[in-house]
């Protein structure tokens, strides 16, 4: 009998720290958390929408929204986010099923653990 062993995937995360405080300098602590608050909704938004675009074989919907991760992700200093997003719109561009499976898997896991990242500063601050 085969022996099964389940892969976990665990990546750091790292925020880029000179970017949230470059939105801090430049709009004050009120309208920087507010950014960065809607920031991360709208990437919670944009990658539940991703799955659903992906469950239904919509590419040029997927580097739509792909597009406006990257660029939100930038925004509040997810660097990581905004390459893996960059790699699902160039998988999704070129119909490369395989690698549009692992890095949209990955750019959820990557999603996620950014949101929980930026949850957990937010406390400290508190």
């Amino acid at each position: 009998m085969v022996e099964q062993k389940k892969l976990e995937w665990n990546e750091k995360i790292k925020l880029d720290s000179d970017r949230l405080v470059e939105l801090f300098v430049q709009l004050g602590e009120t309208g920087a958390q507010d950014v960065v608050c809607r920031a991360m909704e709208e990437l919670a938004t944009r990658l539940c929408q991703l799955e659903r675009e992906y469950q239904a074989r919509k590419f040029k919907s997927l580097c739509k929204l792909a597009k406006g991760i990257i660029g939100i992700a930038e925004q509040v200093g997810m660097q990581r986010l905004a390459d893996v997003a960059r790699d699902v719109q160039q998988c999704a561009k070129r119909y490369d099923y395989v690698a549009l499976d692992a890095t949209l898997a990955r750019l959820l896991r990557i999603g996620d653990s950014s949101l929980t990242a930026v949850w957990d500063l937010q406390d400290l601050s508190v």
